[in-house]
């Protein structure tokens, strides 16, 4: 009998040089494989580097590699992860200044915002207009988006390196 498996990707947005090895250091340790990444120059941050990693494990390793790098100054990170049998996808972003934030995800990699949260918006929001938007924002994560998006673009034509994890 086989273990379900899923597949993702881990974007380093901007990672310092003295962090670099860690970070390597810190995914092998969740996949269990020394990972030697390839650090590109992160032109939206002059002395920053980057790298993309794309991943194959047991559901729940996109949690794990998240979890592993969180709490790092200055490393700005996403993890995603695509669905599987009985297992949602999920996407998780990092910066610095906010802090991690976990969304679920549909098959096309859209956050889905669940029941719960959209009556907690309406709840919070009291007839605000302007709350209840505030309140949908922070679930969908647009905070991260816009801090991320110029380290997205610079990011357009790199590499990825695959990587297996033997489950």
């Amino acid at each position: 009998m086989s273990a379900v498996m899923t597949r993702g990707l881990l974007f380093v947005h901007s990672a310092p040089s003295a962090l670099c090895p860690h970070v390597e250091w810190a995914i092998g340790s969740v996949v269990e494989k020394r990972t030697d990444l390839d650090w590109t120059a992160q032109p939206a941050a002059p002395g920053m580097f980057r790298a993309e990693l794309s991943w194959v494990g047991v559901p729940g390793t996109g949690a794990k590699l998240a979890s592993a790098l969180r709490g790092w100054a200055h490393l700005r990170y996403e993890v995603t992860e695509e669905p599987s049998p009985g297992v949602d996808g999920a996407r998780w972003s990092h910066t610095p200044e906010l802090g991690i934030f976990h969304a679920m995800t549909d098959v096309h990699g859209n956050i889905v915002i669940s029941e719960d949260r959209v009556r907690y918006a309406y709840e919070t929001g009291a007839g605000d207009p302007a709350a209840v938007y505030h309140e949908l924002s922070l679930a969908l994560g647009e905070a991260w988006d816009e801090e991320l998006e110029p380290f997205r673009h610079a990011a357009e034509g790199a590499p990825v390196r695959w990587l297996h994890q033997v489950g």
